[in-house]
C-alpha cells in the first residue's frame, strides 16, 4: 500500500485485483486515529495476499480521507466507484460519513463500515463489524450501576448523529438500571472549550459522565475535567477512548476513566496476543499505538474477504443472501455474523496512569 496521500485517480480495478477504498480519517478530531487504521489495514492486506489473495485476486487498498465533510468524502467514494477503480468500501469513520456514503454505494459494491456505532443501520450492502449500544453502552452501564452504585448520568457528546442517538438509547438503559440520565450537552466537533459542558456537569452531581466524544475532542475534555477537579467527583464511561486518546489526555487526567470495546491492546487473549506480535513484527515498537478502532479496520477487509469468498464473487446482492453464513477468525476471536451484524464479545477497561487495563468481559 502507498502513502495515504498519494492521488488513487490513475488505480484501476481488474480481475486480477480486489480494490479496496479504505476510508480513515486523516486530520481534524478523529485524524489520531488515522495511523492505527492505516496500518492495521495494511497488515491485513498483506497476510491475505501472502496467503494467496481472496479467491486468487491481490487486495488493494485505495485511500480516501475519511474526515472531510460527509458529503464530499462521499463524492470521492463515487467516483471511484463510477470509474471502476473499487470493488468495495471499508473503514473506520464517523456516522455522520456514513450516513453519506450508504445511499450512494447501496447495492453497488459491499461496504464494510468498522466502527462503533448508534445501531439501526439498514441500509442494502452495508456490513458492520463494530460494536452497538446494546452490546456495548447497556452491559457497560449495568456495570457501573452494580459495581459503583451509578444511577445519575451526565451525557456530553459531540453534536452530530452518534452521540444524539446514542444518548437517546442510554436513557432507556439509565431508567431500565433505575437510574435517571439529568443532563445532556452537545458541541461541536473539534471543539476544545467545555466551559458550558462542565458547569452543567458542576451543578447536576452525576455519579459518572458519559462521554460520546471524538478523538481530540475527548482529550481537550479529559483535562478540562480533571482541572476542573471534578475527576474526584464522578467516574467517567466512553464507548470511544482508547490507548491514543488516552496517551494524549495524559495519566494524571484519566482518573476515573473506563472504556467499553471489543478489543483492546492489552487483552490478554490467544488471538490478541498473537495480533499484537505479528503488529509490533511487521512495524516496529515505536509503530502507532495498537487500539480497537484501528484494529477494527483489521477486522473489516478479513470481514470483507469472508464475504467475497462466502459468496463466491464481488456481487453485492450474493453476499447479501449468504450474510449470516459467515464466520472468520481474527483478533477478536472467532467471529460470525447476524443479521449483517458481527457478534462479538466485549470488555471493560479502566484506566491506569497511561494504560487501559482489562477488568471484565461484559
Amino acid at each position: 500500500m502507498g502513502s495515504l496521500t498519494e492521488s488513487p485517480t490513475c488505480l484501476k480495478a481488474s480481475e486480477t485485483t480486489l480494490d479496496v477504498a479504505l476510508v480513515i480519517p486523516l486530520h481534524g478530531s478523529a485524524g489520531m486515529f488515522g495511523p492505527s487504521c492505516e496500518l492495521c489495514a495494511q497488515l491485513a492486506a498483506e497476510e491475505m495476499n501472502a496467503d494467496g489473495g481472496v479467491l486468487g485476486r491481490e487486495l488493494r487498498l485505495v485511500p480516501v480521507d475519511g474526515s472531510a465533510p460527509p458529503l464530499r468524502v462521499a463524492g470521492e467514494v463515487v467516483r471511484l466507484i463510477d470509474a471502476g477503480a473499487v470493488d468495495a468500501v471499508v473503514g473506520w469513520h464517523i456516522s455522520a460519513v456514513r450516513q453519506a456514503i450508504a445511499p450512494r454505494v447501496a447495492g453497488r459494491v459491499p461496504y464494510v463500515y468498522t466502527a462503533l456505532y448508534e445501531g439501526g443501520e439498514r441500509t442494502p450492502g452495508v456490513f458492520l463489524a463494530g460494536e452497538t449500544p446494546s452490546r456495548q453502552l447497556l452491559p457497560a452501564m449495568r456495570w457501573f450501576a452494580q459495581q459503583h452504585g451509578v444511577r445519575r448520568w451526565c451525557v456530553v457528546g459531540d453534536d452530530y448523529v452518534w452521540p444524539r442517538a446514542t444518548a437517546a438509547v442510554a436513557r432507556g438503559y439509565a431508567s431500565d438500571l433505575g437510574g435517571t440520565i439529568c443532563r445532556e450537552a452537545y458541541v461541536p466537533l473539534g471543539s476544545e472549550d467545555f466551559g458550558s459542558a462542565l458547569r452543567g456537569v458542576e451543578v447536576s452531581q452525576p455519579d459518572a459522565v458519559l462521554m460520546l466524544l471524538v478523538g481530540q475532542d475527548a482529550v481537550a475534555f479529559n483535562r478540562a475535567f480533571a482541572r476542573a477537579g471534578l475527576d474526584t467527583e464522578c467516574l467517567r464511561l466512553s464507548t470511544l477512548t482508547d490507548e491514543n486518546i488516552l496517551l494524549a489526555t495524559g495519566g494524571e487526567n484519566a482518573r476515573g476513566v473506563c472504556a467499553a470495546a471489543a478489543y483492546f491492546e492489552a487483552l490478554a487473549t490467544p488471538e490478541s496476543l498473537d495480533f499484537r506480535g505479528r503488529f509490533t513484527r511487521r512495524f516496529g515498537a515505536a509503530s502507532p499505538t495498537l487500539n480497537s478502532l484501528g484494529e477494527s479496520c483489521y477486522e473489516g477487509v478479513l470481514l470483507l474477504a469472508a464475504l467475497v469468498r462466502e459468496a463466491g464473487s464481488v456481487d453485492v446482492r450474493r453476499m447479501c443472501l449468504v450474510g449470516d453464513a459467515v464466520t472468520y477468525a481474527g483478533p477478536r476471536g472467532e467471529l460470525r455474523m447476524r443479521d449483517r451484524h458481527l457478534d462479538q464479545r466485549v470488555y471493560l477497561a479502566e484506566a491506569d496512569g497511561l494504560d487501559l487495563t482489562v477488568v471484565t468481559e461484559l
